[in-house]
C-alpha cells in the first residue's frame, strides 16, 4: 500500500515471514522473526494519517502511535535494561500519568518512528554478541543474575509481545479502513 502523500509512517521494507537463513540455528531464527514481527507493525502503520494514528478505535484508549512508542520501550527496558544491565532513564517511560501507554505532548510521529527503529537496532546488536544461554546482568532491571532471565526467555517473551501486538493492530487496522492481514 502507497502511503498518501502527507503520510508520517514511511513505508516499511517487504515483510516476509520466512526466514531467510537457515531454520536449524535458534539465536538466527529468534532474531528474523522478531525482525518480521518489527517490520509487519510498521506495515500495519503504513498509510495511516497522524489522525488516525493518534486516535483510538478501542475501549481501552490506546492509539496505534502509542503502541508504536510502547514497542520502542519494550525493546529498551527488555534488552538495555533488563539484558544489559544499563542504566537507563525512566525505562517505563512509555506509560503516561494515567499507568496507560501515552507519547508525550510534542513528540512527532516521525519522531516515535525514529525512536523504535533505533531501539530495534540496537536490541540487533546486543542481541548478535550473546548467547542464548547468556543471563541478564544485574544493575538495571535485576539485582541477581543467577536468578535473572536468559537472552532465549527474553527473545520468546519479547516475540509473544510483537505477535499479541501485531494482532491488535490488525483489529485497529480493519476497523480503520477495512485493511487486514500484512
Amino acid at each position: 500500500m502507497t502511503p498518501p502523500p502527507n503520510s508520517p509512517i514511511p513505508p516499511p521494507p517487504a515483510v516476509r515471514e520466512e526466514p531467510s537463513s537457515q531454520l536449524d540455528d535458534p539465536h538466527q531464527l529468534l532474531a528474523e522473526y522478531l525482525d518480521f514481527y518489527r517490520e509487519t507493525i510498521l506495515a500495519k502503520l503504513d498509510g495511516l494519517s497522524e489522525s488516525q494514528l493518534r486516535s483510538s478505535r478501542v475501549p481501552s484508549g490506546w492509539t496505534p502511535l502509542e503502541l508504536l512508542w510502547h514497542l520502542a520501550h519494550v525493546e529498551r527496558r527488555w534488552l538495555r535494561w533488563g539484558f544489559e544491565g544499563e542504566d537507563v532513564p525512566a525505562p517505563w517511560g512509555d506509560y503516561g500519568p494515567a499507568r496507560r501507554w501515552a507519547v508525550p505532548q510534542g513528540v512527532t510521529a516521525e519522531e516515535v518512528v525514529a525512536r523504535y527503529r533505533n531501539q530495534c537496532e540496537r536490541s540487533r546488536v546486543i542481541t548478535a554478541k550473546a548467547a542464548l544461554s547468556d543471563r541478564a546482568e544485574t544493575g538495571g532491571a535485576y539485582s541477581d543474575k543467577a536468578e535473572s532471565p536468559t537472552l532465549a526467555w527474553i527473545l520468546f517473551h519479547l516475540l509473544q509481545e510483537y505477535a499479541r501486538h501485531a494482532g491488535q493492530l490488525d483489529v485497529v487496522r480493519e476497523l480503520l479502513d477495512g485493511r487486514t492481514g500484512k
